[in-house]
């Protein structure tokens, strides 16, 4: 039974609890062929002292998108995934509305993946731009 994108994108959301994710308020809004969207909002919780959004939650965001997005291409029966390296430049300041993280393949490897991850606010400006590798390893049985 193939499932719709609401379900998978249900599905994902449903995951969250006490994690991360939860705490920052991260979800997953839409996927295709080649991109995943999440978005998080921006309020106190993501906040640096000054009042905007921490660098920290923008990567924690851009990560939790791209590793979703190599767990739609991989058998996670036999796999699972996780970061290993990310790097961030962050480029314009955001305080209030939703920051919106795509992530989209480079390269999609049986082993290792490569993603580049905009994030940007709710009128489209870039606020970082994103590289997160993630490498795949077989469970064990």
């Amino acid at each position: 039974m193939k499932l719709s994108k609401e379900d998978i994108l249900k599905r994902a959301n449903a995951i969250t609890k006490n994690t991360l994710m939860e705490t920052l308020e991260i979800e997953m809004v839409d996927f295709g062929d080649d991109f995943v969207v999440g978005r998080m909002p921006v309020n106190k919780r993501v906040y640096q002292p000054d009042g905007v959004l921490h660098g920290g939650a923008t990567v924690a965001l851009a990560e939790t998108v791209g590793s979703f997005a190599a767990e739609l291409l991989l058998d996670l029966e036999h796999t699972f995934v996780r970061g290993i390296e990310i790097s961030a430049n962050h480029v314009k300041s955001v305080k209030t509305g939703y920051v919106y993280a795509t992530a989209r393949f480079i390269h999609k490897g049986r082993t290792t993946q490569l993603f580049e991850i905009k994030v940007t606010d709710d009128d489209d400006n870039l606020i970082s731009l994103c590289k997160l590798t993630t490498i795949s390893l077989p469970r064990k049985k």
